[in-house]
């Protein structure tokens, strides 16, 4: 079974091909099922054509999705050594995300399979995000915690079995990498702010600058990061600091270390209030090395296993809405070519 996935729910065009087993079955056999094999991976990043505004710019986003995704579905069908009309199933992310942005890769899918008269799944991006990190790893048990940290959405989930993802909190106002962004901003570090922060904050200290952590009024496992990104303009305009102050490394290793403790935080909450299995970590904020390995350090604190996608499966790509689309055709939730399928910017 071959399945072509496409990825534009934001300023990456993705495409992927897939290799996997055609064999139906729920349950238990879904859940053992080997998981496809990634036969190619495409990604085309926009950074530097919305570096200039500091963050995202919409219309941007959508007009170069026009003009690179023909190219990068032709790269990924050839990187893969597939045909067009070898591809038995069409993946795409319908949403959340930048409503045209999204359009343009659900349109694309719906006249490919249109054309080879083959089904076509609309994909949720964040769980798509969640599922990332099964193509790297077989017989994860559940039920699992899965924290998604990304530039748009910071959501704790628990993950009950295949396909079956409870919302458990999320954020009331910036996500986490948003938040990351707008100090960069602030300071005028460059665009995107999550890696220039973790790069010139290597070596800072993370005590140097106080942050309080933040909580919400009701003690939810919601998460807010306003409160944090306004403390950071405080110590910014009360420092003094600059993009060449002394000071710097030790204030975004701080800042990078409050959101840290903050994801972390309501984590743990979860953790003590439930029973899982095992941790998830994804999204593109799961790159920072940070993140990355106190989730570790605390997962294994715990007794719990931790599970986090190699970098190149947390950032926005369409191999992980690939992998959706398989567990769902595995499920029997594929049903005949739906010309229907529309986008939609908010879950």
């Amino acid at each position: 079974m071959v399945i072509l996935a496409i990825e534009t729910s934001c300023d990456e065009t993705s495409a992927a091909v897939l290799s996997a087993g055609n064999g139906g079955g729920t349950g238990l056999a879904a859940r053992e099922a080997a998981p496809p094999e990634i036969l190619s991976n495409i990604v085309l990043s926009q950074d530097e054509i919305h570096a200039p505004y500091g963050g995202v710019v919409p219309e941007l986003a959508s007009r170069q999705h026009i003009k690179s995704i023909e190219a990068i579905v032709r790269e990924a069908l050839s990187r893969a050594g597939v045909e067009l009309g070898a591809v038995d199933l069409f993946a795409v992310t319908q949403g959340p995300g930048l409503i045209g942005s999204l359009l343009v890769g659900l349109m694309f899918a719906k006249s490919l399979a249109y054309f080879g008269r083959k089904p076509v799944v609309g994909v949720d991006h964040l769980e798509a995000h969640l599922e990332a990190v099964f193509l790297e790893n077989r017989g994860i048990p559940y039920p699992l915690l899965g924290l998604l940290v990304s530039g748009g959405h910071t959501s704790l989930y628990l993950m009950e079995g295949p396909l079956q993802n409870r919302l458990l909190g999320r954020t009331r106002d910036d996500a986490a990498g948003e938040a990351l962004d707008k100090v960069a901003k602030f300071l005028g570090l460059g665009y995107p702010g999550g890696p220039v922060v973790e790069r010139l904050g290597r070596g800072g200290d993370p005590a140097a600058f106080p942050f309080a952590l933040p909580r919400t009024k009701d003690r939810s496992l919601d998460f807010s990061f306003s409160g944090l990104k306004t403390a950071a303009l405080r110590h910014i305009r009360g420092q003094g600091l600059a993009k060449d102050s002394p000071r710097l490394a030790d204030f975004l290793a701080s800042f990078e270390e409050a959101v840290v403790r903050a994801l972390l935080g309501n984590l743990a909450q979860a953790v003590e209030t439930g029973e899982p299995r095992g941790l998830i970590l994804c999204g593109g904020v799961a790159r920072n090395t940070r993140l990355r390995t106190r989730f570790e350090d605390y997962a294994s604190s715990v007794g719990l296993p931790a599970y986090i996608p190699s970098p190149k499966l947390c950032t926005d790509n369409a191999a992980m809405v690939a992998a959706v689309a398989f567990k769902k055709f595995r499920a029997g939730q594929v049903g005949p070519l739906d010309l229907d399928l529309d986008a939609y910017a908010r879950r």
